[in-house]
């Protein structure tokens, strides 16, 4: 055993590593989407592939990563060899997420890994932006990057195609010349680079200080005391077995309006458990699916704030839950299903829904606006991304805060003045939407208004959700008002692309969170 102080340092030590590989990537990417709004993630993990420390970034990214270590894991590690990749179904989670995997070595022998997923602002594709509406094969949504081996890294972009999406290795300018604004997603691949060697120095310099053996042992340890803190969380659970149901909008390109069921069973056994999606229905035609990674992802988050949200964030809190789900489900999609809003819309639903089901065990929140708010736009020379907060629903000790981004995102709105001077855009509005939270004993958080007026002719893509259902008060709370997207006053459905002549107005009024209690 290691003495709690000396945990406590490394604890310390591990974490500030990760944080700085963050800071290193956020300061040298080019694109608005990481450099403004911090849509990246950094961890570290040890030789065996588990993740043993990450930074407090994007929850949908880190629950999965373990995934895509685990990807290139058996294969043959060389100091300054890094692995890329994106495939859902390989290690990824939707294909603008790019992760690149770093090994470490320590004394010429494999010591851990560092890892850093960012989400680019364009992956190639049919659809500017990868982020399309309608999607039904991943091939349909950008570049299909297969765990890939990267040696080095040439000066020259000497081509510039958009419309192949598969490959099968290459250099990073190979991979990014099948994308469109390649020097910019270069750009971003080297922050992602530079992000790594931080994690690869900084791991080196912790051996050099707690020896080679005892930062191993001190990492083992690490796993292992999250893993008690969350056992013993659960074990203070009452046991038993809570259900839950929930409901996505899979809006169809002709105008039809369809709901995809979700469902849940958790079954807590002393100090463990046990989620099973058994119940959801089968993967859909459009892009709402995601792989059984995605759904983990979104399933540790919502056990980890509702039973030791303090404990080291590490795959030791993930070990005392099970996850299940069957294949072909939504949640366990099978290739080449198309998976790009899963990753952001599902994920959000799945944590919900688990939190839903923990009600029978423990008081929770209500539900928050449960969408990231997904948009896109695109035109001559640029691509744009970015998530909108919400109202966030009431807890049973406070009112739920207002316009952030909650659950499986942790992003930042992109400011004024950086939209405004690097795209030919004008914000009209940015506001609270004042009274969208469901009133109650406390209230659920008010959403936000954001309305952009188009100055150059451009393609915009919104992937949404809580446009018809909206977010469900507790306890007599009433529920949060629907979210709606609006161009030039005519309404759209939760799942809609288009294009903007310049003086057209989008605007997106996120939902509000439900309230909690009788108001």
């Amino acid at each position: 055993m290691i003495d709690p102080i000396t945990l406590q340092v490394m604890i310390g030590g591990l974490g500030a590593a990760c944080e700085e590989m963050g800071a290193t990537l956020i300061r040298s990417a080019y694109s608005a989407n990481i450099k403004e709004r911090h849509d990246c993630s950094t961890a570290l993990f040890d030789a065996t592939g588990e993740l043993v420390m990450q930074a407090e970034h994007i929850p949908v990214h880190l629950g999965s990563m373990p995934d895509a270590v685990a990807a290139v894991l058996d294969e043959e590690h060389e100091p300054e060899v890094e692995w890329i990749l994106n495939d859902p179904y390989r290690g990824g989670t939707h294909l603008p997420d790019i992760t690149l995997v770093s090994p470490v070595f320590i004394d010429g022998e494999l010591f851990g890994f560092a890892a850093a997923r960012a989400h680019h602002a364009d992956v190639g594709g049919p659809t500017p932006g990868s982020m399309p509406a309608f999607s039904r094969r991943l091939d349909e949504e950008g570049v299909v990057i297969p765990p890939t081996r990267i040696e080095g890294v040439r000066s020259q972009i000497t081509t510039t195609v958009v419309d192949k999406c598969e490959r099968t290795g290459g250099t990073l300018d190979e991979i990014v010349a099948e994308m469109r604004n390649p020097r910019q997603r270069l750009a971003d691949l080297r922050a992602q680079q530079s992000a790594n060697r931080v994690g690869r120095l900084r791991l080196a310099e912790l051996a050099e200080r707690h020896g080679v053996a005892g930062l191993r042992k001190g990492m083992a340890e690490i796993l292992a005391y999250s893993e008690r803190r969350t056992r013993a969380a659960l074990a203070a659970l009452p046991d038993g077995t809570y259900t839950a149901e929930d409901f996505l909008e899979d809006d169809s390109p002709d105008g039809e309006e369809r709901d995809v069921t979700l469902r849940v069973t958790a079954t807590i056994a002393g100090e463990t458990l046990h989620l099973d999606f058994d119940g959801t229905d089968r993967q859909v035609e459009g892009n709402l699916n995601c792989p059984l990674s995605v759904a983990k992802s979104a399933a540790f988050f919502a056990v980890r704030v509702l039973t030791d949200p303090d404990a080291p964030p590490c795959a030791g809190a993930h070990r005392p839950i099970e996850v299940t789900a069957p294949r072909g489900c939504l949640l366990n999609a099978e290739p080449p299903a198309a998976v790009v809003a899963g990753n952001v819309e599902t994920s959000s639903r799945v944590a919900d829904l688990v939190i839903a089901a923990l009600a029978g065990a423990r008081p929770v929140p209500a539900q928050g606006q449960g969408t990231m708010n997904n948009l896109t736009l695109a035109g001559e020379g640029f691509t744009y991304y970015e998530t909108l907060g919400g109202g966030q629903g009431a807890c049973p000790d406070a009112d739920g805060p207002s316009a952030i981004h909650v659950a499986m995102s942790n992003t930042l709105n992109t400011p004024i003045e950086a939209l405004e001077t690097e795209f030919p855009l004008r914000v009209r509005e940015l506001a609270i939407r004042r009274g969208s939270g469901g009133a109650g004993a406390h209230r659920g958080g008010d959403g936000l208004v954001r309305e952009l007026e188009a100055l150059a002719p451009m393609r915009f893509t919104l992937l949404t959700e809580r446009r018809r259902r909206a977010p469900r008060g507790r306890d007599g709370g009433k529920d949060g008002t629907p979210g709606q997207n609006l161009r030039d006053e005519h309404h759209l459905p939760s799942k809609s692309e288009g294009d903007l002549a310049p003086g057209n107005r989008l605007r997106i009024e996120t939902p509000g969170g439900g309230g909690l209690g009788d108001p």
